[in-house]
């Protein structure tokens, strides 16, 4: 009988939690996106990414190795500057 008890309480509160509800990003295009443009600039490693309010800031290397920033403007996925 105690081999059943704990089982059948993580059942009973595994099958309460919520599911998780995805968020709305309120027009700003997602990191994915934004990475994707900085791949299409040229950038093939990703070392740093942040999300600075209104623009991505995303830093790596070339191919060569390069050391390059790329930032997008989070609500028209334009890129805002490319530093080399």
């Amino acid at each position: 009988m105690r081999n059943y008890v704990l089982p059948i309480v993580a059942v009973v509160v595994l099958s309460t939690a919520a599911p998780a509800m995805a968020c709305d990003s309120g027009g700003l295009i997602s990191m994915q996106r934004a990475l994707a443009v900085a791949t299409d600039l040229g950038l093939v490693t990703v070392s740093h990414t942040q999300f600075a309010g209104d623009e991505w800031q995303i830093e790596g290397r070339d191919m060569s190795g390069r050391y390059m920033e790329v930032d997008v403007d989070a609500r028209t996925g334009e890129v805002l500057n490319v530093d080399r």
